[in-house]
């Protein structure tokens, strides 16, 4: 039997005592996912959909084949180990195809959203300093043009339909792969081997590029298994979320195919509940990753038993805590589907979960930290543990946790400022109990979380600023009862600008800037125009006041 991480003993306790990180001395993940499945039983690896009604199916052999093509291709192109290449395509082929190619080649793959603008996009493929990218047609013109800006990008690839390049700087995926040979040696890699950079917003300055080795999709397999009921040998998954999140990416994607597990891509776009109801029964989904908002959306739908024919026994979420009426919600209207809670960050992902058949799941509680994750609240400035419910900084041990990442990319002083001793530091505040469970209580910082997305402000503010009409702005997270927040700009306008005539128009002026620059999901939904903004002697934006100003009007809406 191909190896795989698996979880032992009957109870919570002895699959935490026994756990061990056993990972193979020369682990890559192109023989991990694909290659080391057995090729003569024809197991399919992925179901394809695509909302103009047609089907794929791709066993693990056909996309260890395709990864083989590519592989060969970016090599043509003059990709080399430890190269970058950045990805910018939805729930289709290509995308994880791209990727397993450059884990085959010992290059680093950087996931991307096709959410993002120019701004966003030019940022991480210049900062990377990526080689190459693959981009969806959809997106092609905005790659263009952040791609105009960054230097050492030499290849840009066209994920198409019928192999007609909408840019004519690019080339396309078929094409670039028609000709290449389906065999390709493996690169001689370990779990330590650079992989992967994703990046992730700070409360300040621009997103910071968290470098992975090859061992951070494995990693995630323990809580894999605890949230999806420790039932990993027969399941079918999906989830809406973009394939360029970790979430999608290590929350379901990835450890699935590390137990030959098949799972549904179908590129959505806005997320559709009637969709996903219909997704869910025409592949018989056993198993899915759903961020709180989709959730709730889902729940908009009436009686859904009684509509759809479903196979789903268990739901994972993340990025906020789960409300009671979600856990009454799928025991009620679902008859009892499990949705466990799981908690994580870009640099260390899956490190808190709950498995039912282990322990009792308590609404808005992460969990408890998952075997093979060394994870306890402590003093950020000593790393000492701080005692039962007493709140602290939740962190983890690096040791040989595989989900820990190495770093931040070409920075240094960011990396040596998340960790205290042998600790990572997530930045988030919480408390664990003396039952072992772990509780959310705040970021430590002003970064917010709006819809399962991490956004940080002082990007969002740069954004608005460059509106000739704007003078200052504050940007914080207002609570929202279906995205968890949404994000709030204060703005204070120039002199010469008169928004009681103007006030509409340069609202939403600021909210195509933000989304054409950075990305959809970042734009301010409410916008306040004041005269003046709380400000430090220095003259910094005090967006402590701001939140304290919003609390204290009892959550009236602005525009």
């Amino acid at each position: 039997m191909p190896w795989h991480v698996s979880l032992d003993g009957e109870t919570y306790e002895d699959a935490r005592e026994s756990f061990q990180w056993d990972l193979p001395a020369d682990y890559n993940l192109g023989r991990d996912l694909l290659r080391k499945h057995d090729r003569s039983d024809e197991r399919i690896a992925l179901y394809q959909a695509y909302p103009d009604g047609r089907r794929e199916t791709y066993t693990f052999d056909d996309l260890d084949r395709l990864s083989n093509r590519v592989a060969n291709a970016f090599e043509s192109a003059g990709v080399e180990r430890g190269d970058r290449v950045g990805v910018v395509v939805p729930q289709k082929p290509a995308n994880p195809l791209t990727h397993i190619a450059c884990w085959k080649m010992g290059a680093v793959s950087l996931p991307l959203s096709p959410l993002f603008g120019d701004e966003s996009l030019r940022h991480r493929l210049a900062d990377s300093e990526a080689k190459a990218v693959v981009a969806d047609t959809s997106v092609i013109e905005t790659v263009a043009s952040a791609a105009a800006e960054c230097p050492a990008l030499e290849t840009v690839v066209e994920v198409t339909d019928d192999d007609t390049p909408a840019d004519s700087a690019s080339t396309t995926f078929s094409v670039l792969t028609e000709d290449e040979s389906e065999g390709y040696e493996i690169a001689e890699t370990t779990a330590e081997t650079p992989a992967i950079v994703m990046y992730t917003s700070g409360s300040t300055g621009p997103p910071k590029g968290a470098l992975h080795g090859h061992g951070v999709w494995v990693g995630h397999c323990p809580a894999f298994s605890m949230y999806f009921e420790r039932q990993v040998d027969d399941g079918v998954y999906w989830t809406p979320a973009d394939w360029a999140w970790i979430g999608a990416l290590g929350d379901l994607l990835y450890p699935a195919w590390h137990y030959g597990r098949p799972v549904v891509g179908y590129p959505m776009g806005k997320f559709d509940p009637e969709t996903s109801f219909s997704l869910l029964e025409e592949f018989d989904v056993t198993d899915a990753f759903v961020p709180p908002t989709a959730i709730r959306m889902l729940m908009s739908v009436e009686s859904p038993l009684e509509t759809y024919n479903l196979s789903l026994r268990a739901v994972c979420s993340g990025g906020e805590p789960l409300t009671p009426e979600i856990l009454e919600w799928a025991e009620t209207a679902l008859a009892g589907v499990a949705v466990n809670e799981l908690y994580g960050q870009t640099e260390a992902n899956l490190l808190v979960t709950n498995c039912r058949e282990w322990f009792p799941a308590r609404p808005g509680c992460m969990g408890k930290p998952v075997p093979g994750h060394d994870v306890a609240v402590v003093d950020p400035e000593t790393g000492v543990e701080r005692p039962t419910g007493e709140v602290g900084e939740i962190a983890v041990k690096r040791g040989d946790d595989p989900v820990v990442f190495d770093g931040y990319w070409n920075d240094d002083e960011k990396t040596a400022g998340a960790t205290v001793g042998e600790w990572h530091l997530t930045g988030d505040l919480g408390v664990q109990d003396d039952s072992g469970y772990c509780w959310f209580k705040s970021r430590d910082d002003d970064l917010i979380l709006t819809s399962g997305y991490r956004v940080g402000p002082g990007e969002v503010e740069r954004a608005i600023l460059e509106h000739p009409a704007v003078e200052q702005v504050g940007v914080i997270g207002v609570a929202d009862d279906t995205r968890g927040e949404i994000i709030k700009a204060f703005v204070q306008p120039t002199s010469a600008t008169d928004t009681t005539e103007s006030g509409d128009e340069l609202r939403e002026a600021i909210r195509d800037r933000v989304r054409d620059r950075l990305a959809k999901y970042e734009y301010p939904r409410a916008i306040e125009f004041v005269e003046r903004l709380p400000q430090t002697t220095t003259g910094k934006i005090q967006r402590r006041k701001l939140r304290e100003q919003e609390h204290a009007s009892n959550g009236e809406s602005h525009g």
